[in-house]
C-alpha cells in the first residue's frame, strides 16, 4: 500500500502529468494506491506549505509515498533538505518514480547528497528556460483524480459509459478525456521507467570542479 504525493508545477509538471507516471509505476510493482494528496498551496506562501506538507507526513509515519521527481517536494535545495528531514524523523520510505530509486532514513548520507545535488541541477537548469508550459505537458482535469480507477476499469475491459456510471461523471466528457491521454494505451502497456540503483546517482554527484567545468562548457554552446 503507498500514498501518491503530487505537488503541481507549471515548470515540472501537472497533476496529470505526475499522476501518469505514479499510477504506471504503481502497476509495474504491483503496489496498491491508498490515498492521493495533491498540494495546490502556493509557492509563494512557504509558512503555510510547510505547515500542511509537516502535517500529512506526520499523520503518516512509517507510510510508503510514491513521488514523481525529487522536485515535489520544493523550490529549491533548503526546502527540499527540510521535507527530507521531516520524512525521515517520521520513518516515510520514498519512491522516486520518474527515477526507479527509493530513499528512506536507512538510506546511506552519500545516496542523500546525491539525490540532493541531482534536485541542485535540475532546478537550476530550470531556472534558465522558464518559458511557457513545459513540452509535452496537459493541463490538469477534474477526471485527473479518477486516472488510477478509470486505469484500473479499462483493465478490466468495462465500457465508457460503465465507468461513466461508476463515478457518475459525463459520458461524453469522459470519453474524451481517455481518448486525448490515451488511457486505453498507457492501461495496457505502462510506462518503463529504467532502473536505477542507489550507486548511479552516487556516481552522478558533482564535485565543485566538475560543476564549474560543465557551466562553462554549457556557456560556450550557448554563445556558439
Amino acid at each position: 500500500m503507498a500514498i501518491a504525493y503530487i505537488r503541481p508545477d507549471k515548470n515540472f509538471g501537472t497533476a496529470y502529468d505526475q499522476l501518469k507516471f505514479i499510477t504506471s509505476y504503481a502497476l509495474l510493482n504491483k503496489m496498491q494506491i491508498t490515498r492521493k494528496f495533491i498540494d495546490h498551496t502556493p509557492k509563494n506562501n512557504r509558512s503555510l506549505e510547510e505547515f500542511e506538507a509537516t502535517k500529512f507526513f506526520r499523520s503518516h509515519q512509517g507510510e510508503t509515498l510514491l513521488v514523481a521527481d525529487i522536485w515535489v517536494f520544493g523550490g529549491d535545495v533548503e526546502e527540499i533538505t527540510q521535507a527530507f528531514n521531516c520524512l525521515f524523523k517520521n520513518d516515510i520510505t520514498i519512491h522516486f518514480v520518474t527515477k526507479s530509486v527509493v530513499m528512506s532514513k536507512r538510506s546511506s548520507a552519500v545516496f542523500v547528497l546525491g539525490l540532493l545535488d541531482e534536485a541542485r541541477r535540475m532546478l537550476q537548469k530550470s531556472s534558465q528556460k522558464r518559458v511557457g508550459r513545459p513540452k509535452g505537458s496537459r493541463s490538469s482535469s477534474k477526471f485527473d483524480i479518477y486516472l488510477e480507477r478509470i486505469i484500473s476499469y479499462i483493465q478490466e475491459e468495462k465500457s465508457v459509459s460503465e465507468i461513466a456510471r461508476l463515478l457518475g461523471v459525463s459520458r461524453s466528457s469522459l470519453k474524451d478525456y481517455i481518448e486525448s491521454r490515451e488511457l486505453k494505451k498507457l492501461a495496457q502497456e505502462p510506462l518503463i521507467f529504467e532502473k536505477r540503483s542507489e550507486e548511479d546517482v552516487i556516481n552522478m554527484a558533482q564535485c565543485p570542479d566538475e560543476a564549474y567545468e560543465m557551466s562553462q562548457q554549457s556557456n560556450k554552446g550557448a554563445s556558439a
